[in-house]
């Protein structure tokens, strides 16, 4: 399938009639058939309405009328954004059949400008997981190595954009779940300040961690859909929308910009990991940006503050699927309580299931000041520590992941080393502040390494503007290798 490029240049083809709508989404749908099969991606395929959308493009372009930047787009949606009539399963046996009866604001807000929704990606189930391979339908696969897996929990949509399969799609973020799939399959992946953009209509697993974002192949395009999607929702009570648009500030000089590292990032890295990160602050440095070191020494409770509150919150926001008002149900019970165990039993995988377990446990009479309440302590320490070093830098770099991607069923072997590779990302997610990552370079294997900047709250203009210009500044090795690299 051939490359077609950037959103924009999309859109001015389609204004230039130099292909139809249609003719551009048959594309798209023939490659997913082609090569769905072989990356898992895409769980539940919408050709139907995708051409349906297509075809209302082509009628405004026939009658002359100015489309919209996305409008025509082909794209796809992490499988926990609700869409009416279109079956969101979260990657989860419980929800198997469940067709929502609303749209999630996010696709309200993409679908009233005209975009083609190729259909719904795989994703890790109700979130949990970092390789994809929680999922009830199996894991999604990188396109740079098949053997390898793309990443969690939106695995399905970084496979799907990085192989061609998607001009882009909408993911979601608890943990580091758009950054570090982004990371793995060499793409871009933003993950905006909370309350950026509504959750509404999106499958809670952690209500104050939880946050929508776009992934795509360059920062124009994460640009162009984020400014799309920050929008205040009075359905949300925590969404604040966005302070500006965002692709208004891009191309700007950065010199003399200040681009924060802190040595706590760079414990337990890989050297070629760690290697690819110093040269991008290289990058920075020649393109004029200052460095300068900055100090986290709190970022050593990251990990467990992440998993007492995400999962305290999980099995609270899990605690709706019981076989009585939607999804999977038991079918032989004597009564009510044996019904709803067996549905929850049958119907979780073993990840939902610790998680649940391990979020009762913290809230529990005895055991919520020991864990919940230090947690949340301790959470508010994060937030200061990155508070304080915004005082000193405009931007942090960082690496991703602290490694490339994993081979497939490398994570059921040994949870506890799957946990670790969130410990770069958790902290983002913690204090509620904007990153995201772009690829900054190789492995011996080929397989992507990630460059994660991070922002302070509500400046996205400055992290995209700072990771544009990395962009450019490396387009022809490493984003040229990375086309390259794609199967």
């Amino acid at each position: 399938m051939e490359d077609y490029g950037k959103i924009k240049k999309l859109h001015d083809s389609l204004q230039k009639k130099e292909f139809s709508c249609e003719e551009l989404t048959k594309t798209y749908i023939g490659a997913i058939e082609a090569d769905n099969p072989a990356l898992n991606a895409y769980i539940h395929f919408t050709p139907e309405t995708a051409l349906a959308a297509a075809q209302e493009v082509d009628a405004k372009i026939a009658r002359g009328e100015t489309l919209d930047i996305l409008e025509g787009i082909p794209m796809t949606l992490k499988d926990n954004i609700s869409t009416t009539g279109i079956e969101t399963t979260c990657g989860s046996k419980i929800l198997e059949g469940y067709r929502p009866v609303f749209d999630a604001t996010v696709w309200e807000l993409l679908r009233s400008r005209g975009a083609v929704l190729l259909g719904k990606t795989n994703m890790d189930e109700f979130a949990m997981g970092s390789s994809n391979e929680t999922s009830i339908y199996g894991g999604a696969w990188n396109p740079h190595n098949t053997a390898h897996v793309a990443g969690g929990s939106s695995g399905g949509v970084a496979s799907a954009v990085a192989g061609n399969l998607a001009v882009y799609g909408l993911g979601t973020d608890t943990g580091g779940s758009i950054r570090q799939p982004a990371s793995f399959c060499g793409i871009v992946g933003l993950k905006p300040t909370y309350g950026a953009v509504s959750r509404y209509g999106v499958v809670a697993y952690a209500s104050s961690f939880d946050q929508v974002g776009p992934i795509a192949t360059n920062v124009e395009d994460t640009a162009l859909v984020y400014d799309a999607l920050a929008k205040q929702d009075p359905r949300d009570s925590t969404s604040r929308g966005a302070r500006e648009l965002v692709c208004d500030t891009l191309k700007k000089d950065i010199k003399g910009m200040r681009i924060g590292f802190a040595k706590q990032y760079f414990d337990g890295v890989r050297d070629e990991v760690r290697e690819a990160v110093e040269r991008s602050m290289q990058v920075y440095r020649e393109l004029g940006a200052e460095l300068v070191e900055v100090d986290l020494p709190q970022l050593s409770y990251a990990l467990p503050v992440y998993y007492i509150l995400s999962c305290a919150e999980a099995s609270s926001n899990l605690g709706r699927f019981d076989g009585i008002r939607y999804g999977y149900k038991a079918k032989n019970y004597s009564d009510v309580n044996e019904m709803i165990a067996k549905t929850r039993s049958e119907g979780f995988g073993k990840e939902v299931k610790r998680r649940i377990l391990l979020g009762t446990y913290v809230l529990s009479a005895g055991y919520y000041d020991a864990y919940y309440k230090k947690a949340q302590s301790l959470r508010g320490m994060l937030v200061q520590a990155f508070q304080s070093a915004f005082e000193r830098c405009d931007v942090i770099a960082a690496p991703t992941v602290p490694m490339t991607s994993f081979e497939r069923g490398k994570a059921a072997q040994n949870t506890v080393e799957t946990y670790l590779t969130d410990i770069c990302t958790v902290p983002i997610n913690i204090a509620g502040i904007p990153a995201l990552s772009l690829p900054c370079g190789f492995d011996q294997k080929g397989l992507p390494i990630g460059l994660q900047l991070i922002g302070n709250s509500f400046c996205e203009a400055t992290l995209l503007n700072a990771a544009y210009q990395f962009e450019q500044a490396t387009r022809e090795t490493v984003f040229r290798a990375a086309k390259m690299g794609v199967r």
